[in-house]
């Protein structure tokens, strides 16, 4: 049995987590629960509080592009090179699992005290607590590079033309040559005749 990539669980896990937080928030804002500014933590930057930052809009921004499978193939997601760009630029901070880990369970800690985002908080605490698993198992995310497509030459795709006409025969039934033949030795047309002929006319 093979090897469970738990960052790929993760990585699925806190992108929902971050999404359920969006609509958490959206619904805790415009209903003006208590404490309605936790939920405007989870789905914006501009809130009540300016140490408030966009929690889900943030989760769902790292998490989006996804990292390269140690083994076999990784589907890209639609237009992850973009993104992937921008999380490259952060290095460890962003390919280290240990790091996500705390950084996803930091996040989740606010916005755990409105009812509106708690299965959000839910969902997140699970994903940091499987992307600590993925780091004790010592994986690191690696973006998804495609590498560019190469044109085969003209040239080297044109082969020789065939010698013989067609139709061709099958090449089991083709003549092999014969050791006269390859001898040098003329093979078929008139051949002597050992014994003399006479005609006699009656």
């Amino acid at each position: 049995m093979g090897q469970i990539e738990w960052a790929m669980w993760a990585n699925e896990q806190a992108l929902a987590s971050g999404l359920i937080l969006i609509t958490g928030g959206i619904v805790a804002t415009a209903g003006q629960f208590a404490q309605w500014y936790l939920g405007a933590y989870s789905m914006y930057p501009p809130a009540a509080h300016p140490s408030f930052r966009a929690a889900g809009v943030l989760i769902c921004l790292l998490e989006y592009p996804r990292g390269k499978r140690s083994k076999g193939s990784t589907m890209e997601r639609c237009g992850q090179k973009y993104l992937t760009r921008a999380v490259k630029v952060f290095g460890p901070l962003t390919s280290n699992y240990y790091i996500r880990a705390f950084l996803h369970l930091g996040l989740s800690v606010p916005a755990g005290f409105l009812l509106a985002t708690i299965l959000g908080t839910a969902c997140l605490a699970i994903a940091s607590s499987i992307y600590l698993l993925a780091a004790i198992h010592g994986e690191q995310w690696t973006p998804i590079e495609t590498k560019p497509k190469e044109r085969p030459q003209v040239g080297g795709t044109i082969k020789q033309p065939p010698s013989n006409p067609p139709p061709r025969p099958p090449a089991e039934a083709r003549k092999k040559p014969s050791e006269e033949e390859v001898a040098g030795v003329p093979v078929g047309g008139p051949q002597e005749n050992p014994m003399p002929v006479t005609d006699e006319v009656v």
